[in-house]
């Protein structure tokens, strides 16, 4: 017994030593940016060991001479090193699946999106479901939703669903429509449209929770195919200079397939994932509490909700009509009962609550209803989110800061949704849309994402977004509502340190200083010398995580 105790204490005093003198790794010659209290700092070198950041040196500071030991040197060949970038607001599994399906994005009109999935189907002839997602018809020249018509001729006997690009609304072919019983006498549930011809035949489209109509009839992946998928856009993610996400709305498959993958240290990138508040157990879930991971790659501790729609579509819910269809308010996808009871059980349950909010009415009574039930659960300090913020009347702005509540916001949205936002909400209320310097001035935090694959998930893109107020063809001049931009310090900030900051990890990512982990990223160009204009364009050539390269 002695001799086997004095062995359990050589080899935790061997282990305890290799661990206090393994390596450290330095990388020099580089241009180094950081965030410190919501200041840019710049630094030449950066000195890790293992997963923890030992040293960061600044221009006076003297190296390590070449000839010490136990440093291992990279030469950072004059590219700029930068924290990894945190996507605040993203769909990992949808991204994942929108890598293996029909791409509609580009698609210039109704028949073109048809075009597009027909030559889908000729690579991908074994699948029981036709899947595609990104289309918009705003952007076509009918400016109309398209119907199942144009979808029968190519596809008359195969079920095809196509997901609009901002996921909330969907277009379905006969086939589809016969498989999932919907016809003229279907009845529209609450919180969602089924849009109808004059002689109210459906007419192939879905809005918001009508989609499930459809979708609840697609076969469901098992626990083992989301883990693949989940890899596939993981490390997609990875390529693009993201180091951690917030997948915002995960059901118990998918947790499965994460806990699974963390379990065999495949996790090549930080996952805060938000619990689905639609998910069957998610009862159960809110009684067990925030999940304890076994390592820093997974996080488990916040509740998705959706109380509204997305502006395209028409669903986001409004106080007024729509200034482009009269009559029309949009959609609330919670009774109020429904959604005060479904918050505060999160709240009571230790979670964060991240409501998705994007119309002004949306926005208005989750605000009302952190406000009340905050102060009832004392959980302020949970800070609490709303997804999107994008429409707020203007005595709403404050509010945020008042109540510890986190903007969780994505930059790409104002300069996709350009086209078509003031046409829906008008010119006196687009003063509150996307109101990022107003939000920022009132004391928000604003935490940036994408929402993809919504929109591209590549972190420049909303970093350009963010100081420029234009799209990839520089429109329009000077930028659209130019006075709510971000400086670039701000707009790094939004997806580092106060992306970490809304996933309670501001202690352990999101800036470069001692004692935080080896999250780190090396570009090409340096973006505080790059033209604004060609921010979009930068190159990740190194993602670092946990002080090892998955990219």
């Amino acid at each position: 017994m002695i001799n086997i105790s004095k062995k359990i204490v050589i080899t935790c005093l061997c282990f305890c030593s290799f661990s206090l003198f393994a390596q450290s790794q330095l990388i020099s010659n580089i241009h180094g940016y950081t965030i410190k209290d919501g200041q840019l700092v710049q630094f030449k070198a950066l000195q890790f060991n293992g997963d923890t950041i030992e040293e960061v040196y600044t221009e006076h500071d003297i190296l390590p001479y070449s000839t010490q030991a136990n440093i291992v040197r990279i030469d950072g060949k004059g590219q700029t090193l930068l924290p990894g970038l945190i996507d605040a607001h993203g769909h990992v599994l949808s991204y994942g699946l929108s890598l293996m399906r029909a791409q509609l994005r580009t698609s210039q009109s109704e028949n073109d999106a048809v075009n597009m999935v027909k030559a889908f189907r000729q690579q991908h002839s074994n699948m029981q479901w036709i899947q595609g997602r990104g289309w918009n018809q705003v952007l076509w020249p009918s400016n109309t939703f398209p119907t199942a018509a144009s979808l029968d001729k190519a596809f008359p006997d195969t079920p095809v669903w196509l997901v609009r690009v901002d996921g909330h609304a969907g277009w379905a072919n006969s086939a589809a429509m016969q498989i999932a019983g919907v016809d003229a006498k279907t009845i529209s549930p609450e919180g969602g449209e089924i849009l109808r011809h004059s002689d109210g035949r459906p007419t192939g489209v879905f809005v918001d929770n009508a989609m499930s109509l459809i979708t609840n009839n697609i076969p469901s992946l098992s626990v083992d195919e989301q883990q693949t998928v989940l890899l596939t856009a993981l490390n997609a993610l990875a390529a693009m200079g993201l180091t951690s996400v917030h997948d915002a709305g995960v059901g118990s498959d998918t947790i499965k397939a994460y806990q699974t993958l963390e379990n065999f240290n495949k996790l090549p990138i930080r996952v805060n994932a938000m619990i689905d508040a639609e998910d069957p157990n998610f009862a159960q879930l809110m009684t067990a509490g925030p999940i304890a991971a076994g390592s820093d790659k997974l996080q488990i501790n916040s509740v998705k909700i959706s109380a509204d729609g997305a502006l395209g579509s028409r669903g986001a819910a409004l106080i007024e009509d729509y200034s482009d269809l009269k009559g029309h308010k949009g959609l609330l996808l919670y009774s109020n009962d429904a959604l005060i009871d479904t918050i505060e059980i999160a709240m009571k349950s230790g979670f964060q609550v991240n409501t998705h909010a994007i119309g002004d009415l949306a926005n208005h009574i989750v605000l009302n209803e952190y406000q009340r039930l905050i102060a009832t659960t004392q959980s302020r300090h949970l800070r609490h989110r709303i997804e999107h913020a994008q429409v707020l009347q203007l005595s709403d702005i404050p509010r945020f800061a008042e109540l510890n509540v986190i903007a969780s916001m994505q930059a790409t949205h104002a300069t996709s949704d350009k086209n078509m936002a003031v046409d829906r909400i008008g010119n006196t209320r687009i003063q509150g849309a996307y109101a990022w310097r107003k939000l920022m001035t009132s004391g928000a935090i604003i935490a940036a994402g994408s929402d993809f694959p919504i929109e591209s998930p590549n972190p420049f893109y909303g970093l350009h977004a963010s100081v420029t107020r234009q799209d990839h063809q520089n429109q329009p001049f000077n930028g659209w509502y130019r006075k709510e931009k971000m400086n670039l310090t701000e707009a790094l900030a939004s997806f580092t340190s106060n992306a970490a900051y809304a996933a309670h990890q501001e202690s352990m990512i999101g800036e470069l200083r001692p004692g935080m982990k080896a999250d780190f990223i090396l570009i090409e160009d340096d973006i505080f010398t790059t033209p604004y204009e060609d921010m979009w364009k930068v190159t990740v050539n190194e993602t670092w995580v946990n002080g090892k390269r998955v990219h």
